[in-house]
């Protein structure tokens, strides 16, 4: 059973990942809806998509109410959302734990918040690797006889935890400069089995450095490629 204070810490993760999710579906409502009319919304974000969807406003009065009235809570929407990004900022500040993890490359405070929160006591944890399993990271395994295959990952525990460490990962793939061992590991694997399988396997290893900066109390030091290790 988790704490209460973990339990309140979640409730913002997770309003917050509503939040963005109803901006999302509402961002391509509002493409659909323009496009019915004869309105191609080019691609952009945050401002320049609500300028995009205004440039193309027809005289129609009632086609011009109602885009602007769902551009209007669309702008409800990121406001309630950066009241939440402000919240767990502040809680990824004075948090000990949260901010040695920010430490970790491609690590930000909702990752470092998610991941704390979903651990919470790295004791109950009897290896460091176990925590990919936890979170859903590990390749599902068919077995009869002498048959073992191996699937896609299991997706089991928590999916928002795992869904930010994919995002770390792919901070650390393609935007970490610089020399990392973790980067240039993670560029090898995917030489071999390609991007998908490295992003996965990244994700998980990250879960591991995480789980042990936590346990140990540690931050994270970055160490060159070595073909010959299996770690970094």
């Amino acid at each position: 059973m988790k704490s209460m204070a973990t339990h309140r810490v979640r409730a913002i993760l997770v309003a917050r990942q509503q939040v963005v999710g109803m901006c999302t579906a509402l961002i391509n409502k509002i493409r659909g809806l323009a496009k019915t009319f004869g309105i191609i919304v080019p691609p952009g974000k945050g401002a320049a998509f609500d300028r995009a969807v205004r440039a193309g406003l027809t005289d129609d009065p009632l086609v011009r109410n109602l885009l602007e009235s769902l551009l209007a809570t669309l702008a409800v929407l990121r406001d309630q959302r950066r009241v939440f990004d402000r919240q767990l900022a502040r809680i990824a500040r004075e948090n000990e734990t949260c901010r040695r993890l920010t430490g970790a490359p491609g690590v930000g405070p909702l990752t470092a918040i998610a991941f704390a929160a979903a651990i919470e006591d790295p004791s109950r944890f009897r290896r460091a690797r176990d925590v990919g399993a936890y979170l859903g990271l590990t390749p599902k395994r068919y077995q009869s006889g002498e048959v073992g295959i191996g699937g896609r990952i299991s997706k089991c525990g928590d999916r928002l935890t795992r869904s930010l460490l994919f995002e770390a990962a792919s901070v650390i793939l393609y935007r970490t400069r610089g020399d990392l061992g973790l980067r240039d590991w993670a560029l090898q694997l995917a030489k071999r089995s390609g991007f998908w399988k490295a992003r996965v396997a990244l994700a998980r290893k990250l879960a591991v450095i995480l789980f042990r900066m936590m346990r140990d109390g540690t931050s994270f030091e970055p160490r060159p490629y070595d073909a010959g290790r299996t770690s970094t």
